[in-house]
């Protein structure tokens, strides 16, 4: 199976493991009707703060449906949370992002060698999930960009309108079209007005904002997936549009293409 199979097959899905090397108490619960974050942490003696660092939640709604991963309680001390592994990943940089021997990575996913692929989900444990630990008074966070709490969340909620149906990959494709905009020179330069952004003919820039779908509550994977845009990670290489393959505009079919991604094409 190439890369390209591999992202589309859902390997890069959230959470699918029942039991899972090294966290062997850790489990996913599908969320029933009438079922709250604080019950669902009494049922499996953990604590609301894991459960929503661990699904990279950042409130406390949760809908009939939804599948949460549990942390094991009785390893590493905390809960584990889910990275996603991008094309050029190592073990070695991602233990270098969460402040970890990738010996340890190693050990806790049960892995034999120090070889991964993108894609693949591993697990980071101990590390409590925050938007960013680094805040400046301002209340700016650092990264590609700077951004606030709510740039981040709306980040999110783009990606989960615009591509909550694609890989992973393709979520942090389309979060790292909007921050090279905001670099371009040729864009607004801050996330809220290149996602908001009406030119000059009365045209929205992204259609979810036009129908309302940006009001959507982000997903799971598009937090992270916004996280790691924000972060730096481009599958685009530089990108600053994205459109669904079969639409015929020809300003956008017109422009060099950088990469294609399940149903999306990235050009510049």
């Amino acid at each position: 199976m190439n890369l390209r199979q591999l992202l589309l097959s859902g390997v890069a899905a959230a959470v699918l493991l029942l039991s899972f090397p090294g966290i062997s108490s850790a489990a996913i619960h599908t969320v029933n009707q009438g079922e709250t974050l604080y019950s669902i942490s009494q049922q499996y003696g953990s604590s609301v703060e894991n459960i929503m660092s661990s699904n990279n939640l950042i409130n406390y709604f949760i809908y009939p449906g939804d599948r949460l991963y549990i942390p094991d309680q009785n390893q590493w001390g905390t809960g584990a949370i889910a990275y996603y592994v991008l094309p050029g990943d190592t073990l070695y940089q991602i233990g270098l992002k969460f402040g970890l021997s990738y010996l340890k990575i190693m050990s806790y996913n049960g892995l034999t060698s120090d070889y991964i692929y993108a894609g693949q989900t591993l697990y980071i444990p101990g590390w409590q999930q925050t938007i960013n630990p680094q805040v400046s008074r301002s209340g700016f966070y650092e990264g590609k960009v700077p951004y606030t709490r709510s740039d981040f969340e709306l980040l999110a909620r783009l990606i989960t309108a615009e591509a909550d149906s694609e890989s992973y990959l393709t979520k942090v494709a389309v979060g790292a079209v909007v921050l090279n905009r905001t670099l371009s020179g040729y864009f607004p330069t801050t996330i809220p007005d290149v996602i908001y952004q009406v030119d000059e003919g009365g045209a929205y820039q992204f259609e979810p904002v036009l129908n309302g779908w940006i009001n959507v509550n982000p997903s799971p994977d598009s937090l992270l997936a916004a996280q790691h845009a924000l972060n730096g990670d481009d599958p685009t290489q530089g990108a600053l549009y994205f459109f669904e393959s079969w639409v015929p505009n020809s300003f956008l079919q017109s422009r060099p293409v950088s990469v294609e991604l399940d149903s999306f094409t990235f050009t510049y």
